[in-house]
């Protein structure tokens, strides 16, 4: 997977944002897919316009680290759920709770870019990252 590093030199290096849209949807094509079944109504983000699924998955110690796979039926929100999983996969609980998602898509740009409905979606998705770092913190 692509390092949000990496993501955040690449946006710098492309000047056009239909550039940017293109390598938004090259990510989203890099992502895996997601195992069969997962599908569903609970991995399904509420307050996404577009059909978004997040999947955590908590590995044990102290603190507890969360994995995450996601997928979407919108080729650019596939993107921005890349862009998310980059942010947020492999680390800690509480480094996933200190990250600062709104100043990492500042720098990116996302906010003046996106339509109001993909922002609150792309909310929607940090949103259920955080709170299942907080039930993981909760049950470790």
């Amino acid at each position: 997977m692509t390092t949000i590093d990496d993501i955040e030199t690449n946006f710098e290096l492309l000047d056009d944002w239909d550039d940017r849209y293109r390598y938004l949807i090259e990510l989203g094509r890099e992502l895996p897919p997601l195992p069969e079944g997962t599908q569903n109504d609970t991995t399904k983000v509420p307050g996404c316009v577009s059909q978004v699924w997040l999947v955590s998955d908590i590995l044990p110690g102290a603190p507890p680290r969360l994995t995450f796979a996601g997928d979407s039926d919108a080729h650019i929100v596939r993107g921005l759920v890349a862009i998310a999983l980059s942010l947020f996969s492999g680390r800690t609980a509480p480094e996933i709770l200190a990250i600062d998602a709104e100043a990492t898509f500042g720098r990116l740009g996302l906010q003046e870019h996106l339509t109001p409905q993909r922002s609150n979606g792309l909310r929607s998705m940090v949103g259920r990252i955080k709170e299942d770092a907080r039930r993981a913190m909760a049950e470790a």
